[in-house]
């Protein structure tokens, strides 16, 4: 088969499997506050200006983009979501193909799609999603070209990962040093002049999204948010060494097995090249100290390809066959999909629309019962502003999680100084009419103990239920 009829086949099984997902308006509260930041581009306002979040610009752009296309679109935008999945999982597909068979390449495309487009989270539009889109079409370059030109372009594309996702720097900066040790020591791959090019590609990309910040006098704003933010999170916000533990001792035992074994040809320089960038993205999960669910985006097709090719080699050597039921099961691994579709038509027979969800039931309720829109607080679905078309009442409340994160506060010039301060000068300062919860679950993080109580206890007393809708509760103020 032609490129363009695999790029065909796997954007249509994209498709089909996170299609029914278009009319789900909340999967995730960080593509939500994305769609909220794009919007606020799209208005005319640089990021972090009018709303904040933690974040590199590009980001915020990617949205920004769609909705200055498209508009106010769910759809166009979980649209753009396949095209992201299709095209990392046909570059996928061709790193795999210089080492493994067309089928056993196209079944790791496959598997791409899945590994990107199911479970949670993964089923939305998210930031690694963007990423992983820019820096595997990178890899394949790298590994396959060797003009300048090439090489520039991949260095762009580098450029664009890491101002999607900051953390992506690591394994661009221990790719730029495994090809700075390949100019040096193996000069016949490739030389100093590629290595300074792909260099002079990347910085390029960084210096380009701070020049809106430059000509109207606020570079320092994307120096704050874009650099001193992160840097500060990451001291503060860190999981347990237990559960960071598992990703790598599982990736770990795994290449030790295809090492021992030689299932792997640790001389080959596709190999290298993917384990590089491997080893940079689990560097980069250590020394940000987090993993969460869709981070894995990041990490899954270099290790699906390495796999891959362990799996091909032992297929080779045993010649296992499979049995006929092995075809049916596989047609289940996108169960979840299967459920959502018929979750779509269940709705729609129902209630009349495809769409479905809190985010879209509790603004349309608001706006049918005629209910205050302009001070309002969204605790949970905060999708609903961007769909009752106004802004959160502080810059801390773009992403509801924000509020308690009292170390980000300095760097977009919130006076207050803790969550406590925040939360109080939004109840007793806004005093939003309406509320918006999600009922049966705390307002914030488990962790946040103080902020919970007096949450609870003021809504408690200053506030009532007036409608319940699947799992959102709308509080309206006595």
């Amino acid at each position: 088969m032609k490129n363009t009829t695999v790029f065909l086949i796997l954007s249509l099984i994209t498709f089909l499997i996170r299609f029914p997902f278009f009319f789900r308006d909340y999967i995730d509260r960080d593509e939500s506050t994305f769609i909220l930041l794009g919007q606020s581009w799209a208005n005319g306002f640089l990021p972090y200006t009018q709303l904040w979040d933690l974040k590199p610009p590009l980001t915020f752009a990617f949205f920004a983009a769609i909705i200055s296309v498209f508009g106010k679109s769910f759809v166009a935008i979980r649209f753009a979501g396949v095209f992201l999945v299709a095209i990392t999982a046909f570059y996928t597909y061709k790193i795999a193909l210089t080492i493994i068979s067309k089928n056993g390449s196209i079944i790791v495309g496959v598997f791409c799609i899945v590994l990107l487009s199911l479970f949670g989270s993964l089923q939305g539009v998210m930031s690694e999603h963007i990423c992983i889109a820019l820096f595997v079409p990178a890899i394949y370059l790298l590994q396959t070209k060797k003009s300048l030109g090439y090489i520039f372009f991949a260095g762009l594309l580098m450029g664009a990962t890491v101002m999607v996702k900051l953390n992506m720097a690591f394994p661009i900066l221990f790719i730029g040093m495994f090809l700075t040790y390949e100019s040096i020591f193996k000069k016949a791959n490739i030389s100093p002049l590629h290595v300074l090019l792909f260099a002079t590609g990347v910085i390029t990309v960084i210096v380009g999204t701070i020049v809106p910040y430059y000509i109207t006098d606020q570079t320092y704003i994307w120096w704050e948010s874009v650099v001193l933010a992160p840097l500060e999170y990451t001291g503060a916000r860190r999981y347990s060494i237990f559960k960071l533990a598992p990703i790598f001792v599982i990736t770990g035992l795994f290449l030790v097995y295809a090492y021992k074994s030689k299932k792997l040809d640790f001389k080959n320089r596709t190999i290298q090249l993917l384990l590089v960038a491997l080893i940079g993205v689990l560097f980069s999960f250590a020394k940000g100290g987090r993993i969460n669910g869709h981070y894995l985006i990041q990490l899954h097709p270099m290790l699906l390809i390495l796999v891959a090719i362990v799996s091909y080699n032992l297929v080779i050597q045993y010649k296992p066959k499979l049995p006929v039921y092995a075809a049916f099961i596989a047609l289940l691994i996108p169960a979840e999909s299967y459920l959502e579709y018929a979750n779509v038509l269940q709705n729609k027979y129902n209630k009349g629309t495809f769409f479905n969800g809190e985010g879209f039931a509790a603004p349309q309720y608001i706006l049918e019962h005629n209910l205050d829109t302009e001070n309002i607080m969204f605790f949970e679905y905060h999708i609903g502003y961007w769909n009752l078309d106004t802004l959160p009442p502080t810059t801390a409340s773009t992403h509801p999680s924000n509020i308690c994160r009292n170390e980000l506060f300095t760097f977009y010039g919130n006076p207050r100084k803790n969550s406590v301060e925040e939360i109080k000068y939004i109840m007793h300062e806004l005093r939003p009419q309406t509320v918006v919860i999600r009922k049966g679950r705390r307002i914030f993080d488990k962790k946040e103990i103080e902020e919970n109580e007096y949450i609870d206890a003021y809504l408690d007393k200053h506030y009532k239920v007036i409608a319940t809708l699947d799992n959102a509760e709308i509080l309206q103020r006595l």
